[in-house]
């Protein structure tokens, strides 16, 4: 008999959840019952991803052992993120400008829900400057930056140091084998912690469920079947075109990471799939220094689904109460996006807080967010998705970029997973 893959167990975990949590809509012992579960597996994840970037980063760096070589990745990466998540709010704000998903939305039909959560952290993260973000990549304290996970910081100090090693030659390599050591161990964590996947997926849908129901999504069924037509325009016909360039298939991004993209999808985290994306990425035939230094650096940088959903509710939520928005002031919401969802990166809640400290500028009232956190989550796993296939495709383009690409590798590897799928 065939075993199950993993992609269809947690196919399996993502459905038992929705229909349990269906069933049991409304009832707390769901959450008290399934959220232990949930949260452990999203521990678990936490736990090993900080241990992965930091060890690849070190190995990978110090195999190149090039500040210059370092330097021309970064600026380049950074000029590669900016490109894309541009793009990304061009389209989101064209699709609302075409479809108009709030209008015609009778706002007295809709569920308000309490955002003061996230307009407490709006409030501590909205002085935050540009230049203090910049500042804040470098830690004061790093062991203060890992115990928070702040993942910047941490890809700083761990360039620097690779570096470090890199330079006193001989006497380095003991470190490096502690550390390629330390890779290798957490990458078969990983893959022990991968199994207890479907459970925790089915633990964390069940619970988000039974809160918001299904029938809340009838209302603001508009601006769901919007959001994720245009994440799937943005995957095939953007990133597509994207990695055509570069000689790569996006359909071959999404078969190899299948599994990731619905556990992307049923957790809302890309947290959880960094380290397997990154371990995949390198088979596919980008080298370690690239995927390990791109990748991470792209969960703040380069979130374009997430940029791409901020355009489109932002417009939506204008709609909602009827303002026409200007060219000029949608320009205005582009370039303020283009900031704000840089400079607050891995704060929790982060599509809302940026929105929370976006909409303001363009006099759009904050109070419409109420109207569409209680469908979040449902938004937020597809935008996790789109996130999880541009960082990927980052780490491709990077590579070809540098010419550092294993076509070889890359084609055995999609062989491989072809005829495992078979």
């Amino acid at each position: 008999m065939k075993k199950i893959g993993l992609a269809w167990q947690i196919l399996i975990g993502l459905i038992l959840g929705i229909v349990v949590g269906a069933i049991f809509y409304g009832n707390p012992a769901v959450a008290t019952y399934l959220q232990p579960i949930g949260d452990i597996f999203l521990r678990l994840i936490k736990m090993i991803v900080i241990p992965i970037v930091v060890a690849s980063l070190i190995v990978g760096v110090a195999n190149v052992g090039d500040i210059k070589k370092l330097g021309r990745l970064g600026g380049k990466t950074i000029i590669y993120f900016e490109i894309i998540t541009t793009i990304a709010i061009v389209v989101g704000l064209l699709v609302a400008n075409v479809f108009h998903p709030g209008t015609g939305i009778n706002m007295k039909s809709l569920e308000k829900t309490d955002i003061q959560s996230y307009v407490d952290t709006t409030n501590e993260v909205q002085h935050h400057s540009m230049i203090e973000t910049v500042v804040n990549i470098v830690p004061k304290n790093i062991f203060e930056s890992l115990s928070t996970g702040n993942m910047l910081p941490i890809i700083f100090f761990s360039v620097m140091f690779g570096l470090g090693v890199a330079a006193i030659g001989e006497k380095g390599k003991v470190v490096l084998q502690f550390f390629q050591g330390v890779s290798e161990a957490m990458f078969y964590v990983t893959n022990q912690i991968m199994k207890f996947a479907p459970f925790g997926v089915f633990a964390l849908i069940g619970v988000t469920v039974s809160k918001f129901g299904v029938q809340s999504l009838i209302p603001l069924s508009k601006l769901v079947i919007t959001v994720y037509g245009t994440m799937l325009f943005f995957v095939i016909v953007v990133l597509g075109a994207v990695a055509r360039l570069v000689g790569v298939r996006i359909w071959h991004f999404i078969k190899i990471l299948k599994d990731e993209l619905i556990l992307a999808y049923s957790t809302s985290s890309s947290e959880t799939v960094l380290p397997k994306v990154m371990e995949k990425m390198e088979k596919f035939g980008c080298p370690k220094a690239i995927t390990s230094f791109v990748i991470p650096t792209g969960y703040s940088f380069n979130l374009d689904g997430s940029t791409l959903y901020q355009a489109l509710a932002a417009i939506f939520i204008a709609q909602l109460y009827g303002i026409d928005l200007s060219i000029s002031q949608q320009i205005s919401l582009l370039l303020v996006l283009m900031i704000t969802s840089k400079g607050i990166a891995g704060v929790p809640g982060v599509s809302f807080v940026v929105l929370l400290a976006t909409l303001g500028t363009v006099n759009i009232p904050i109070e419409g967010l109420a109207f569409i956190a209680g469908i979040d989550r449902i938004l937020d796993m597809a935008r996790t998705v789109v996130n999880v296939i541009g960082n990927s495709l980052a780490a491709v383009v990077m590579s070809k970029w540098e010419g550092q690409y294993n076509e070889q590798k890359a084609v055995k590897y999609i062989e491989e997973i072809t005829q495992k799928s078979a």
